[in-house]
């Protein structure tokens, strides 16, 4: 079991962080390292990383959660969504593949209908519809919600 710290991610984190979320084929815009938290070993490497991305339609959203391949499934990412929700007052949504939908059910996310989504959320859900890699791997994008 490796022993990490979170901390608040600093500039120069910024390229492991574009690295991991690269990595995971997850959304790449976005990247803002001031809104992140990172995962650092005992080694003080970048073990993950997650951040709350704000929206222009005045959502916020848990995005860019990444625990890199050898480290998964010993609850860093668990530990960052606690971190970055324990101080997040708003209603918080995310976006993730089906797969990962129990996953964020235990952490206290549900599933959110498209009339449900607030305008950002319902345009990506749409247009993700059309995106192939995710029919290919027999996964849809799911939309989820924490108030």
């Amino acid at each position: 079991m490796t022993t990490y710290t979170l901390r608040p991610a600093n500039s120069a984190d910024f390229p492991t962080i574009k690295n991991l979320v690269r990595s995971a084929q997850i959304n790449p815009t976005g990247l803002k390292w001031p809104r992140f938290v990172v995962a650092e070993n005992d080694l003080g490497e970048v073990i993950g990383c997650g951040q709350i991305k704000p929206h222009r339609d005045g959502s916020f959203e848990l995005a860019s959660l990444v625990v890199a391949e050898n480290y998964q499934g010993q609850g860093i990412a668990r530990s960052l969504v606690a971190h970055l929700t324990s101080n997040h007052q708003d209603t918080l949504y995310l976006m993730c593949r089906s797969s990962l939908g129990e996953f964020y059910q235990k952490l206290g996310f549900t599933p959110v209908s498209e009339p449900q989504m607030p305008p950002y959320f319902r345009r990506i859900s749409r247009l993700a519809s059309l995106v192939e890699f995710l029919q290919k791997e027999g996964e849809t994008l799911l939309v989820m919600r924490k108030l």
